[in-house]
């Protein structure tokens, strides 16, 4: 049986809250003031607090706040707000409460805040006292003990013990720019500049001068010579993201400095050698004879001394677990619940790792406690059905909301597949505007390519 205190100086809201409390099982303890309520608090052991925030004694925040300072601070409390008052909603949510209601009390409504708040309070008590994650992770973030994720760790350390170029393929927000750091980072060369360059975020017409520098006056608005990425990751590495979106042109002067071993500035003569170890990821096909490879053939060979394909989130689903901890470190939300973490394990991840910690964050911002439960996640991780194996759920048996949901997304990541990524064109196929889709894609986790010139992904 479970302990509601039960905050409130108004006598019959006191009284019918009791008997609903009782009617599911628990033990009510009313308590017409602050300075009661604190002393109840001390004495008896408390589950969840139902507290008022306008009280003749004073303000029931100043007892949130006394709470989530002291001791106590992990008893959940639901405040209950006047409707409309979003000042003190806004402060109440702010300081810790688990949830609000509002005045006049929809009762169903509350009282099934009441049992969220005592669940969680009851998987708190099951948790360990907070330690450091357990060390899997390498190379600044690689997170796994899969045995897909074992054989990425070997490809590293071969490509690691060499200066060969590597090219690293894979989804979208599988981790692509992870491994690149951690072949630096194992290399020789590690304590040299890593310089990072994402191709798709640049407008095809500067990416020439970021990769190879110019000199003054080589273009409009050229008022001073500038050091290329070539140059800044001299005696280091370079990385080359999104590579399959270069065009031809560019490929063929990559190429060029590839077999040459140096390159000019724009606007320059000046031949500069090039002594940085190139690494290169994409998620497009750039393989020779694939459809839609993207890369010429002589650029490929010399991009993928070393190939190694990062494997998508749902090929590693036991890798979860240790994702969520490490996600989870340093956050709000020590742990997710049991029920949770089969929905987690069951969904298909179309944005990978990328996905997952958007995901986590926000339900770690919004859960009110320190576990993440079912109703914390988005309702398209929550449509999907629990289990390892994940199956298509008809919409007609979803709840609206959900299913709407559900469809927005699928809808979302088609149209950006569709386009590979140019969200103006996804925008326009889905008959919205671009910055809704924006909206949409964050709400849901859905990643995707930029078009060229609109700032990055």
């Amino acid at each position: 049986m479970s302990a509601v205190l039960i905050v409130d100086d108004e006598k019959g809201i006191r009284e019918g809250l009791t008997t609903a409390i009782e009617g599911l099982g628990h033990r009510a303890l009313p308590a017409p003031s602050l300075a009661e309520a604190r002393r109840l608090v001390s004495s008896e052991p408390v589950d969840c607090i139902l507290l008022d925030i306008r009280l003749r004694d004073g303000d029931g925040l100043d007892l949130l706040r006394e709470l989530r300072g002291g001791e106590h601070r992990e008893i959940p409390v639901v405040v209950a707000t006047a409707y409309g008052d979003s000042d003190r909603t806004i402060e109440a949510m702010r300081d810790g409460a688990f949830d609000y209601v509002t005045k006049p009390f929809d009762l169903p409504l509350l009282l099934a805040t009441v049992e969220r708040a005592l669940r969680q309070r009851t998987l708190q008590r099951a948790l360990p006292p907070r330690t450091p994650p357990p060390r899997t992770a390498v190379g600044g973030g690689l997170i796994g003990q899969s045995t897909a994720m074992l054989a990425i760790w070997k490809q590293i350390g071969r490509a690691a013990a060499s200066d060969a170029p590597v090219l690293i393929t894979g989804e979208t927000g599988t981790g692509k720019e992870l491994v690149a750091r951690a072949i630096h980072e194992y290399s020789p060369l590690a304590k040299e500049p890593f310089v990072a360059v994402n191709l798709a975020a640049l407008p095809a017409s500067l990416i020439e001068s970021e990769l190879f520098g110019h000199e003054r006056g080589a273009f409009t608005g050229a008022t001073a010579r500038r050091a290329g990425r070539f140059e800044l990751a001299q005696g280091g590495t370079l990385f080359l993201d999104e590579i399959g979106d270069l065009d031809a042109l560019l490929q063929t002067k990559l190429l060029r400095v590839l077999q040459d071993g140096q390159f000019e500035r724009v606007g320059g003569s000046e031949p500069i050698s090039c002594r940085a170890r190139v690494l290169t990821a994409t998620n497009k096909p750039v393989r020779p004879g694939v459809a839609g490879a993207t890369l010429r053939e002589d650029l490929y060979y010399r991009l993928a001394v070393f190939e190694i394909e990062v494997p998508p989130l749902r090929a590693r689903r036991s890798d979860i677990p240790l994702l969520v901890v490490h996600a989870l470190d340093g956050s709000p939300a020590r742990a997710v619940s049991e029920d949770a973490m089969a929905h987690l394990q069951g969904y298909e991840w179309p944005g990978n790792v990328r996905e997952l910690l958007h995901v986590l964050r926000r339900a770690a911002a919004m859960c009110g406690g320190e576990i993440i439960d079912t109703p914390d996640l988005p309702p398209s991780v929550r449509a999907q059905p629990r289990g390892r194996e994940p199956q298509a759920t008809p919409l007609e048996r979803l709840p609206l909301k959900e299913a709407v949901a559900v469809l927005e997304r699928r809808m979302i990541a088609d149209a950006l597949e569709r386009t590979s990524g140019n969200r103006s064109e996804a925008a326009r196929q889905l008959g919205i505007a671009r910055a809704q889709l924006y909206l949409k894609m964050e709400e849901y986790g859905v990643g995707g390519r930029t078009e060229r010139g609109n700032g990055g992904k």
